[in-house]
């Protein structure tokens, strides 16, 4: 029954902590706790499902107390950890609010909320429980629970825009995005950056990373040129993978297939409003394993 469960398990786990790793270790945690209640002699749970919701849920919340301290001291700017879904890791992304929830974007803006918010966002949106529900998990009762949604939609608001664009097009848009950029095309990258545009990169501090974002049509540019630049540039491949539910670039070693970075783009209206790469070995190590299998 709990193998049932544990994708479904997984994927609420990772968007309440945007880290694969961490997902893991409470969805383990959450077993633990099934495999003692089953044993004990406390009565059979009525709904397994509900229970297991409410177990790892709880656990979360507690996780992300903590890590809130750690990416307080987080060197360079913060971005969850990739994940592979285009074999279903996080279970299904048939909609948009499914997809949006898992994107790194939307990852991003729910590190603004507080952890209760965070948890009611994700079990309304994402999994599509009631508030009367999202109540009995999370001990408050409906009224509240209606309350915290609005706030926290009012402070992640409305990025949908881009994810109900045609998704062929937005993989047309990285592919050719990432050829100019190795190639130092810089009159195809000119025409699909927006005046707007931010660059981030996540090297935890253990990898060569920009520290802060880069912001501005003509620092991304000079960025993205020197990256296409580097002498290792020349030593990697490309492939366009689907992570966290959108197209995204692995960038990975041309002869033993190491993972270098994995790279996602934010596309509205065919230009490109944001780049966000994952560097770090730390939180490659889960998407990394995914592509040995």
């Amino acid at each position: 029954m709990f193998e049932e469960q544990r994708a479904r398990l997984f994927g609420l786990a990772y968007r309440l902590l945007g880290s694969a790793s961490e997902a893991e270790d409470m969805v383990q945690e959450t077993y633990l706790r099934w495999s003692r209640r089953s044993s004990a002699t406390a009565g059979p749970v009525e709904v397994p499902a509900a229970w297991l919701t409410k177990v790892l849920t709880n656990l979360c919340l507690n996780q992300l107390d903590s890590a809130r301290l750690r990416r307080e001291a987080y060197v360079g700017p913060w971005l969850p950890e990739p994940v592979l879904t285009g074999d279903g890791a996080l279970g299904p992304l048939e909609t948009v609010e499914q997809r949006e929830s898992v994107s790194m974007g939307v990852l991003v803006l729910l590190e603004r909320l507080t952890p209760v918010e965070r948890a009611v966002f994700v079990l309304r949106e994402a999994f599509g429980h009631s508030h009367a529900e999202i109540g009995d998990l999370l001990g408050i009762d409906e009224a509240h629970s209606r309350q915290l949604h609005r706030r926290a939609r009012a402070h992640v608001g409305e990025p949908r825009k881009r994810f109900e664009s045609d998704r062929e097009q937005h993989r047309r848009i990285v592919e050719v995005f990432m050829a100019a950029t190795m190639e130092g095309d810089v009159a195809t990258l000119e025409r699909l950056l927006a005046d707007d545009v931010t660059a981030w990169a996540d090297g935890g501090g253990t990898s060569t990373a920009a520290r802060r974002p880069v912001h501005g049509h003509a620092k991304v540019l000079r960025y993205l040129l020197g990256l296409g630049t580097r002498p290792e540039a020349a030593r990697v491949s490309l492939e366009i993978l689907e992570t966290n539910g959108e197209p995204a670039v692995a960038i990975r070693d041309a002869d033993g297939g190491a993972l270098y970075a994995v790279m996602v783009l934010d596309v509205e209206d065919g230009r490109v409003t944001a780049t966000r790469t994952v560097i770090s070995p730390v939180k490659l190590a889960f998407a990394a394993a995914q592509l040995a299998m």
